[in-house]
């Protein structure tokens, strides 16, 4: 097994070090994009998971002055053989340790789900030399790429036109949010890495999620039926912009304008809350055209995130 640097220590990280990590991953993502691409909410979010266990997900390595020069994370979704890895250093030699180690736990998530085989996952910025070397040494394979999309509020902007026999309703009762949490798991059935969640493991997750409120979480209804939800949060308010975090359409629904309506509808909430702009991600494989309906609103591409693949047994 690949052995640390002389000196350096590792442990799993605690929620006192949120702020400590912050200022890794922050410093990793500057050098890598230009700018700080993580906030604390991002680090306190990731460490009080539902289903992630820091003692034996996460690793945090010291270096002998104690810096913190590395950091990673293993993350299992609902017992699939699907593991979602975050490696965090510019020390090729810790990096080296810190995937054997979270290759090793992905490794055993698998097992205890009941899995001989996984894929686990790794995002990388496009700009990621190192990066992107690294995982491909390792086996790892392209195997879809987000989109960091962006439209701009530079003026007020007024709330979507009405489409006919739609609704829009907060989900600030049980039954919205069930019936979100079906439309959810319907509607985003093929997209790449996505695995359904079962009702109360869902809501704990967004109840946890501490940039986002229940008041954020829209069901569309159309004809008196379910077409479809917007989920938006703060994740990028360090930024003076709102976040579509995920918006999904039923397949009987789409084509009917339901996707556009709630897009403006959380642009017009965005400028009138005063915040300069709306972000989303959009995978550029998704069954859907989704990038251009994006593209068709306004909304242009700012950032490119690969997401590699591997298959380990």
């Amino acid at each position: 097994m690949n052995a640390l640097p002389p000196g350096h220590t590792a442990r799993p990280p605690r929620p006192d070090d949120a702020e400590t990590i912050l200022g890794l991953v922050q410093a990793y993502t500057t050098a890598v994009v230009g700018f700080a691409d993580y906030t604390l909410d991002d680090v306190r979010d990731e460490l009080s998971r539902p289903e992630f266990d820091p003692e034996r997900d996460a690793w945090l390595v010291f270096d002998p002055a104690g810096t913190a020069v590395g950091y990673a994370t293993a993350n299992g979704k609902s017992g699939s053989a699907e593991v979602d890895v975050d490696v965090v250093s510019t020390d090729p030699t810790v990096t080296d340790w810190l995937f054997t180690h979270v290759l090793d736990r992905a490794r055993e998530i698998g097992r205890e789900g009941g899995h001989d085989k996984i894929s686990v996952h790794h995002g990388v910025y496009r700009d990621d030399v190192s990066l992107r070397a690294r995982v491909e040494a390792l086996g790892f394979e392209i195997a879809t790429t987000f989109h960091r999309m962006r439209i701009d509020h530079t003026a007020d902007v007024p709330p979507p036109s009405p489409v006919p026999g739609l609704v829009l309703r907060q989900a600030l009762d049980e039954d919205v949010r069930r019936t979100v949490h079906e439309v959810w798991n319907t509607s985003f059935d093929g997209h790449f890495g996505f695995v359904p969640k079962p009702y109360d493991t869902w809501h704990e997750k967004l109840a946890r999620q501490s940039t986002f409120d229940w008041s954020d979480l829209w069901l569309a209804e159309l004809d008196g039926h379910p077409a479809g939800f917007l989920k938006c949060s703060d994740q990028f308010a360090d930024e003076n912009c709102g976040y579509v975090d995920h918006l999904g359409v039923l397949p009987e629904a789409r084509g009917r304008g339901v996707a556009k309506h709630l897009l403006r509808h959380a642009f017009s909430l965005d400028a009138t809350t005063g915040r300069a702009g709306t972000i989303l991600h959009v995978d550029s494989n998704n069954p859907t055209p989704a990038l251009d309906l994006y593209e068709s609103v306004g909304m242009r591409p700012i950032l490119v995130i690969d997401i590699w693949r591997g298959h380990f047994a």
